[in-house]
């Protein structure tokens, strides 16, 4: 008898998630910038061989990381930051580099995107970008006119969509469900959606009960199983940015990946130490906590 696909075991590791992951393949990354980013999933993708990626993501050190790699052909986001650094270093070098196309458009214009893929829609009409630099650096994008008496022009804003997503979470359970405890959700869900496959790690697996135990939890638990391919435990998996109220950004380690970026020399001894290629979550979370020690 086989199993029903919404009541399936479908825990999996950081590098059977990556096992599914091909090179010029579409891959939406959750997260905001240097907050809840799936940071384990992503380290397993730099250890891996695929490359020449469309990577879509409201831009962190995901993007940097991957940039830094040579692993992006085409990034398509509204900001690439780390938030208390305004502008990622890695990704500030491969812009100046001409590394990878880029298709930076506003952030709305971007939310309405994955909505509508989410939606299996081929666009949406959005406001956002009217009027500014964004239809000019992007001239394929095109406006519509409304069918009704108002006659009012929209950006026709496409669907992002892609072949697999990544998300980080607070909480998940086997299934596929997945719950936010801190402020935002950052449109992980849409994420999720707007995918053919989605891969979401967490702090802590939990059973189901646990998800609704508490009161109010249901308006957290946004990410449902049915849009889930896979679930990844992987406590402190978004390090270094944030993922409250688990644990904050990491902020001595951000500044120290900053300024190793902006020396070649520099980033090759923080990469050997913190992202061999055969390394695991295990020996990085390892060598995290020893430079912790040293810096005391």
């Amino acid at each position: 008898m086989t199993t029903a696909p919404y009541t399936r075991d479908k825990t999996m590791t950081p590098e059977e998630v990556v096992d599914r992951l091909s090179s010029g393949m579409t891959v939406g990354i959750g997260g905001w910038g240097s907050r809840r980013k799936p940071m384990a999933l992503v380290r397993a993708l730099l250890r891996s061989s695929v490359t020449d990626l469309t990577v879509i993501s409201y831009g962190g050190p995901d993007v940097g990381l991957l940039a830094a790699a040579g692993r992006i052909r085409r990034l398509v986001t509204a900001f690439v930051t780390l938030d208390s650094i305004p502008l990622e270093p890695h990704y500030r070098g491969a812009r100046q580099r001409g590394a990878f196309a880029l298709t930076e458009i506003d952030e709305a214009m971007f939310m309405w995107g994955l909505h509508a893929a989410a939606n299996r829609l081929p666009f949406l009409p959005v406001r956002a970008g009217l009027g500014s630099d964004v239809m000019r650096v992007n001239p394929e994008l095109r406006t519509v006119t409304s069918p009704y008496e108002d006659g009012e022009e929209f950006v026709a804003m496409p669907a992002l969509r892609m072949d697999a997503a990544l998300v980080h979470l607070n909480r998940a359970d086997r299934l596929g469900n997945g719950q936010y405890l801190g402020p935002d959700p950052y449109f992980d869900d849409l994420f999720c959606e707007a995918a053919d496959a989605a891969y979401v790690s967490c702090e802590r697996l939990v059973e189901t009960r646990e998800l609704t135990e508490s009161t109010g939890a249901l308006p957290t638990l946004l990410v449902q199983r049915h849009s889930v391919t896979g679930v990844v435990e992987t406590p402190g998996g978004a390090h270094f940015t944030s993922c409250v109220p688990d644990h904050p950004r990491d902020e001595p380690f951000q500044r120290a990946y900053a300024a190793a970026a902006a020396d070649p020399a520099a980033w090759a001894e923080f990469a050997a130490r913190f992202l061999p290629p055969d390394g695991d979550e295990k020996s990085y979370r390892e060598a995290v906590r020893i430079w912790h020690e040293e810096q005391k």
